[in-house]
């Protein structure tokens, strides 16, 4: 938390340079143009490249700047996300999962359990019952038509 008004009006200002900015990147998703890449670059520079005197902030601005090329890999590949909330929200039942039960015992478990887990996700995400595809891999209950790999699906819908 800021401790001084300097401090709040830096942490004001840079809060409203990234999220004009982060306007301005979910725009260039929605009509892409490689003419305006390093206007953004640029850009990026000069908000995290800003020194405040507000130490917690200028860590964290350093930090950004360093990760430059991770985050602004949606100006070569438009057609990724610009936050990462599908994958949170895909570990959180595993998170609540292990803060209930207390983990697993050993990492054979925990590499089970992370491999069901992105299995039922997988299902999921393409319409599958999950114990529809288990019982027809496992040769139970199989009483309708095989389920292809989830390969296949994927490619298929790609």
């Amino acid at each position: 938390m800021p401790g001084t008004k300097k401090e709040e009006r830096s942490l004001t200002l840079v809060r409203d340079l990234v999220w004009r900015f982060y306007k301005a990147l979910k725009g260039y998703k929605q009509t892409p143009s490689p003419q305006a890449a390093p206007g953004f670059r640029l850009r990026f520079d000069r908000i995290f490249g800003l020194r405040t005197g507000y130490e917690a902030l200028d860590k964290l601005l350093a930090r950004l700047l360093r990760r430059k090329t991770e985050l602004l890999k949606v100006l070569d590949y438009p057609d990724i996300p610009l936050h990462t909330n599908a994958s949170e929200n895909d570990l959180r039942t595993l998170v609540t999962k292990r803060k209930i039960s207390g983990g697993t015992m050993s990492r054979d478990g925990r590499v089970a359990r992370d491999v069901v887990h992105g299995l039922m996700k997988t299902c999921q995400k393409l319409g599958l019952s999950f114990y529809h595809y288990l019982g027809d891999r496992l040769g139970i209950g199989n009483a309708g038509q095989p389920v292809p790999p989830l390969s296949a699906i994927i490619l298929a819908r790609a």
